[in-house]
């Protein structure tokens, strides 16, 4: 029984009809929760829509805990990991502590905490009920594709993000020596080489010197090349998993 649960549960892989209607549930659910977010104010709606949701979840997350052996064993199994250890009790107690345990709980609990809890941490549970957003990466297989290309593909994205990192650093540098008087602090240095480097240029912070202009002219085209950095590689290992599939 506890096995059939956990087939259904898990991300369908196309053959299972039932496991593939929990998946589109499970979907609905998570999409509908998020739209009171995108509002203001509370009413009657909103407020069923949010106890509803997180029954849902609540239902979803037991699911899982009782099926939590299953689970972990098939994680382990394809890291290649020693399993005989990971038996019994131990793998119940390991599961709540798992990410995706954790963002799940987080899904659910502002929703009991808010009948019990004043206006001022109501902004609070608002933003930790963006949380679910994360619950769909579990039942969309594109999403899982995505997530596997960027672990296999670490050591170069980490290489890229201390690229990037050391470039900002070195800008902020520059730029908060060339103009002392149009930074107020290095924070701001970082903020801006930070825009410059994505190219998004606000405006609210810029040069005003001929150096200044030019160590900003300079930077930008850095900057293009290091973000299309990632994008290569996420998509050189898009690509080779998509053909493993």
């Amino acid at each position: 029984m506890r096995k059939r649960i956990f087939e259904v549960i898990e991300l369908s892989d196309g053959n299972d009809k039932l496991s593939r209607f929990y998946d589109v549930v499970m979907m609905c659910a998570i999409v509908i929760s998020l739209i009171p977010l995108a509002f203001k104010e509370i009413n009657a709606l909103f407020l069923a829509i949010d106890y509803v949701t997180a029954g849902i979840f609540v239902i979803d997350y037991l699911l899982r805990f009782i099926t939590a052996d299953y689970k972990l064993r098939v994680v382990r199994e394809n890291r290649k990991t020693n399993t005989s250890s990971w038996r019994g009790v131990k793998l119940f107690a390991i599961y709540p502590f798992t990410p995706m345990a954790i963002i799940d709980l987080l899904a659910i609990l502002p929703t009991f905490t808010i009948i019990t809890s004043g206006f001022k941490i109501l902004k609070l549970f608002r933003l930790i009920r963006t949380f679910r957003v994360f619950k769909i990466f579990r039942y969309s297989r594109s999403i899982i594709v995505i997530s596997n290309v960027i672990k296999k593909q670490k050591e170069p994205l980490l290489a890229v993000c201390v690229l990037a990192a050391a470039y900002i650093v070195i800008c902020a540098l520059i730029i908060f020596n060339v103009e002392p008087d149009t930074f107020d602090n290095f924070f701001s240095a970082i903020y801006w080489a930070t825009v410059s480097l994505t190219t998004m240029g606000y405006g609210d912070i810029y040069p005003v010197s001929t150096i200044g202009r030019v160590v900003t002219m300079l930077s930008s085209f850095v900057g293009i090349a290091i973000v299309a950095l990632p994008a290569g590689i996420i998509t050189a290992g898009y690509m080779d998993e998509i053909k493993k599939e």
